[in-house]
């Protein structure tokens, strides 16, 4: 889906996903993997625009199944992971995982959210009025109720929940709302100062007393010279190597059961190369070690 911005292109990403051999990774992870195929999305030229939030019907219609999909996946005991297309799937993706863990009588599920943007805009303080800036606003309560509504009524999800890591792109507004909701925060400046394997631990210590987290990994966290091709690249993001140790670091905390990854943009890309490292930096996630001594 590439509904919620106006770059197009992010729409193919999990087709460079697909291309780049993730399901193939996995498998020789010793995980069986089922491709279930895409969600049906509308592109941006059949879909009717009204003034205010840009393509705001649409973006709800296709979380809603989006939802629908992740509570069965994870009611059927799955691990899911969900390829973008735009940030704004997260709605669907993260309502629905949570959603299903309530029902299940599990309790409350937690959101790291890896990325260069907090995505905390609501409709009256986004620049762009582009939904791929607000998921996180709207699955802590905050924004347009059409997109708060997804996967029933009020929060999906509780902001101090949520660590949001590899900040650096923060619109004025989002500062004072993420502020007032008490997200976690973690920027660019603290990865510079303390590293990113001290910053990925505190992240996960804050999200150590829940037992569900899902993981949303936008490549644009990674610096644009690794990662060009990227929905909404900002200079200063991780490097290759602090990428793949956050993620290993996610592996060995065992606390991760869910998984986005979005905003791959194959128009942007060299050679598929941001859709390589985004399938390397699963297959981290998920147990690839360069060595697997005990320990």
């Amino acid at each position: 889906m590439d509904l919620g911005q106006d770059r197009r292109g992010v729409d193919m990403g999990p087709s460079a996903l697909r291309y780049a051999r993730l399901a193939g990774v996995l498998e020789d992870l010793g995980y069986p993997v089922a491709d279930l195929g895409n969600v049906e999305t509308p592109i941006p030229e059949t879909v009717e625009e009204a003034s205010g939030t840009k393509h705001v019907g649409a973006v709800r219609a296709v979380c809603e199944r989006v939802a629908l999909r992740a509570r069965d996946m994870v009611s059927g005991g799955l691990f899911p992971i969900f390829l973008g297309g735009d940030h704004s799937i997260s709605i669907g993706t993260v309502s629905g995982v949570a959603g299903a863990a309530r029902e299940a009588g599990g309790g409350r599920t937690g959101v790291l959210w890896v990325d260069a943007h907090s995505d905390f805009n609501t409709p009256e303080t986004s620049p762009s009025g582009n939904v791929h800036g607000m998921p996180l606003a709207a699955l802590t309560g905050r924004g347009h109720p059409d997109l708060v509504r997804i996967g029933g009524e009020g929060a999906s999800i509780n902001p101090e929940d949520t660590a949001l890591v590899g900040l650096r792109s923060v619109d004025a507004e989002e500062r004072q709302l993420l502020e007032e909701a008490g997200v976690n925060v973690y920027t660019m400046k603290e990865i510079d100062a303390y590293g990113a394997a001290t910053v990925i631990r505190r992240a996960l210590e804050d999200l150590s007393h829940l037992d569900r987290v899902h993981l949303s990994l936008d490549l644009d966290v990674v610096d644009p010279d690794v990662a060009p091709g990227v929905g909404t690249p900002v200079r200063g993001g991780l490097t290759y190597r602090e990428a793949h140790l956050m993620m290993e670091l996610a592996n060995e905390s065992g606390v991760v059961t869910s998984l986005d990854v979005v905003e791959v943009n194959p128009i942007l890309d060299v050679r598929n190369g941001t859709a390589e490292l985004a399938v390397e930096l699963v297959g981290s996630l998920m147990g690839r070690q360069i060595i697997n001594f005990p320990r």
